[in-house]
């Protein structure tokens, strides 16, 4: 290799690669500073309106926040680490830098069912009809088997997250479940599933860690919320990485992505 050539920069392992084909998730510890996450969790905690030492004011077991593009969140979804692992997972040119961490929902200890428990894969794309209306209720939206508009689902976590504080639960291996399950639908996709049932049988994970922990997950990982029944308030992004070109299940290259190796796997070989 000519002494002036890039070499790609590597922070993931080819076992966490592997993992990441076969369970459809890896956690990525250190994803960014933690410095970030405190200084995130002021600006979220102030839009919540509760007051972190009076648990009075935690009236509700979730409260949903929208989009923050601050710097605190800019930096974290930006660090030179994730870069690299976006590049391995994805592939290099074929993802689109963030400029901010989305939406928060932000889960508080609390006895009420918070309603929004169900096992469920993220949607990527509106359906055709020229609707607005209907194109704007994202209940409604779709997800296809080359995974339109989505190269990844992550979890930043904002908050130090145990296990009794609502981490999010995971099925792991449930993204070969749902590839076998999308790809007779074809481009079209498929509107929202019932997936209460659809790998059932996968042992589950929790997305657990340390504020500045990262989980990145394959696109068609099926996930679920839970009700908090910890001490502190969970705070958590959970953006879409999104895609600069379409996924591609028929290279001829053969330069797959673990992505799409992972539904190239399920369609033709069966789960495993």
């Amino acid at each position: 290799m000519p002494s002036n050539t890039i070499r790609p920069v590597r922070v993931l392992s080819d076992a966490q690669l592997n993992q990441f084909v076969q369970d459809g998730f890896i956690r990525l510890d250190n994803a960014f500073p933690e410095e970030l996450a405190e200084q995130g969790r002021a600006i979220l905690w102030r839009d919540t309106g509760c007051d972190p030492s009076d648990r009075k004011t935690w009236t509700r077991p979730v409260v949903r926040l929208g989009y923050y593009g601050q710097e605190p969140f800019r930096q974290a979804v930006n660090t030179p680490v994730l870069h690299a692992a976006f590049d391995q997972l994805v592939g290099s040119g074929r993802w689109r830098p963030r400029a901010d961490l989305g939406s928060f929902p932000v889960r508080f200890p609390h006895a009420d069912d918070p309603g929004d428990t169900s096992w469920h894969v993220d949607l990527s794309f509106p359906g055709p009809s020229d609707d607005p209306n209907e194109r704007n209720d994202f209940s409604s939206w779709r997800v296809n088997v080359t995974s339109r508009g989505r190269a990844l689902l992550m979890l930043f976590l904002f908050s130090d997250v145990g296990e009794a504080d609502a981490p999010t639960r995971i099925r792991v291996g449930s993204h070969l479940d749902m590839a076998r399950l999308l790809g007779p639908a074809g481009e079209a996709g498929m509107s929202p599933p019932i997936l209460e049932n659809v790998a059932a049988d996968r042992p589950e994970a929790l997305a657990v860690g340390s504020a500045g922990t990262a989980y990145l997950c394959h696109p068609f990982l099926i996930h679920a919320a839970q009700p908090h029944r910890g001490s502190s308030p969970r705070f958590m992004a959970q953006p879409p990485l999104h895609p600069a070109a379409p996924l591609q299940l028929d290279r001829k290259d053969g330069d797959y992505s673990p992505v799409e190796t992972a539904i190239r796997r399920a369609l033709q070989h069966g789960l495993g």
